[in-house]
């Protein structure tokens, strides 16, 4: 899934990034893709493509205009034209262009996605939604971002019917999910939808998305007592259904059916077809049911001590780990945070969690590599210099740890806490390594800081 729009907001598209390093600028571009050409085109193009590399857009324009005159039917000339324009906000300008480009090209993913985007960003959406069904042949999974642009367009009955085709292929996921309720809140023609849904079901009982849309009307609008019905009405049609436990679980727990919610919510977490967001919201209803009701806090123990077994989401073990913390059991806590950080090993909050964890139990050779290894992904952040010093001052590895706190030092900014932590380490460091005058400065300066704080 692509999902190159974001819901709702509109024109704030992920385009690819334009801080890459030279040399990756020209393996984007081979010789094959400019084919034969004279001595003089080749210079000129990849001066534009070194101009671009360096945000020069209006020098790399000029190059490639040069390099027009010499050829009119490079497709890669137009490209590259668009690409620059698109960097320097003259949408229409980009747009012209990739349409050049696509028209040598009809057939190239990325001049179309490119085209796409443009359009999007110049809020055409009528110009998206053209690109998107040329480039649908190529990947059908365009079609959930034909959907969305649909929606941005107000062409809800196409979105829906989209959405409907899509799930009924593929199962629902919570980005169709979203998409839906978007239309549904657009539209507030709940009557209709209702009518719409239930016709549906009466036509087509075995079709699990209309029971699911008609659950969330009801629920929407308060009417909870008709969306347990309808869930309750989808087992009995559909007795394999798991999609029904996504509404009954949440049902049961606000009657305080404990024993049927917690069943409900192994099938979720068990079922193939429901994807890891789903399951991560169920969790998370559950987490807060047992911070308010800690009596099944075991029901809970036993959920999380099958999770691994169920879904390897980064996400779901970040919450455990939150949750076991914030019940002061750090012991779990920090097993969920490593399990989570394999899974999603650029998420700093859950290195910096993870770090404090395992210094607090002594597992100072895992700190030592784990914040060596965040340090590669975030390079100037203080903290993590600092949590390598402490477990290599425990290792008793006194000059790495020196080094280390010296590197930090240099991206600590404003932070007079932080920096007496430096201070005070360093001068651990320096008393390791049998240098009293340098631990005797340091150790001052960490004094100094704290008369003045204080």
């Amino acid at each position: 899934m692509k999902n190159l729009f974001i819901i709702l907001i509109m024109a704030m598209l992920a385009l690819p990034a334009n801080s890459q390093e030279l040399p990756q600028l020209f393996q984007d571009v081979s010789q094959d893709d400019l084919g034969n050409v004279s001595d003089e085109f080749q210079e000129l193009f990849f001066e534009a493509l070194k101009q671009k590399g360096i945000e020069n857009y209006e020098k790399a324009i000029i190059a490639l205009e040069k390099c027009l005159k010499l050829d009119t039917e490079k497709s890669v000339v137009y490209f590259e034209l668009g690409k620059n324009y698109q960097e320097l906000e003259q949408f229409d300008n980009a747009i012209s262009n990739f349409k050049k480009a696509s028209e040598l090209e009809p057939q190239k993913e990325s001049i179309l996605v490119y085209l796409f985007q443009t359009y999007g960003m110049n809020e055409d959406f009528e110009g998206a939604i053209a690109t998107l069904k040329k480039l649908i042949p190529i990947d059908e999974s365009y079609k959930e971002d034909l959907a969305n642009v649909y929606l941005l367009n107000e062409n809800y009955d196409e979105a829906l019917n989209l959405l409907d085709e899509l799930d009924t292929k593929l199962g629902a996921n919570s980005y169709r999910n979203s998409l839906r309720r978007q239309i549904f809140a657009r539209t507030k023609n709940t009557g209709a939808q209702i009518e719409n849904l239930q016709q549906g079901i009466s036509n087509n009982p075995d079709v699990e998305q209309n029971y699911l849309n008609l659950i969330y009307i009801y629920s929407e609008n308060g009417d909870n007592e008709e969306a347990f019905k309808v869930a309750q009405e989808l087992l009995e049609t559909n007795p394999g259904s798991t999609l029904a436990h996504l509404a009954l679980y949440k049902f049961y727990l606000d009657k305080g059916n404990t024993k049927a919610a917690v069943a409900s919510m192994k099938i979720v977490f068990e079922s193939e077809e429901i994807d890891p967001e789903s399951k991560f919201k169920v969790l998370n209803d559950f987490l807060n049911f047992v911070q308010q009701n800690p009596e099944y806090e075991e029901d809970l123990i036993e959920v999380a001590g099958k999770l691994s077994e169920w879904e390897n989401a980064p996400k779901l073990y970040e919450q455990l780990g939150s949750y076991y913390l914030k019940k002061n059991n750090r012991e779990d806590a920090l097993k969920f945070f490593e399990l989570g950080l394999k899974e999603n090993p650029e998420n700093f909050e859950l290195t910096k969690n993870t770090l404090l964890l395992q210094l607090e139990f002594g597992n100072f050779e895992a700190a030592k590599d784990l914040s060596n290894e965040a340090l590669e992904g975030f390079p100037s952040q203080p903290m993590l210099y600092l949590f390598q010093a402490v477990a290599l001052n425990k290792l008793m590895q006194y000059e790495a740890a020196e080094e280390s706190l010296l590197d930090g030092l240099d991206y600590l900014i404003d932070d007079r806490l932080m920096e007496i932590d430096f201070y005070s380490q360093l001068a651990i460091s320096y008393s390791g390594m049998k240098n009293a005058d340098k631990a005797g400065e340091y150790r001052q300066k960490a004094e100094n800081i704290k008369k003045e704080i204080n």
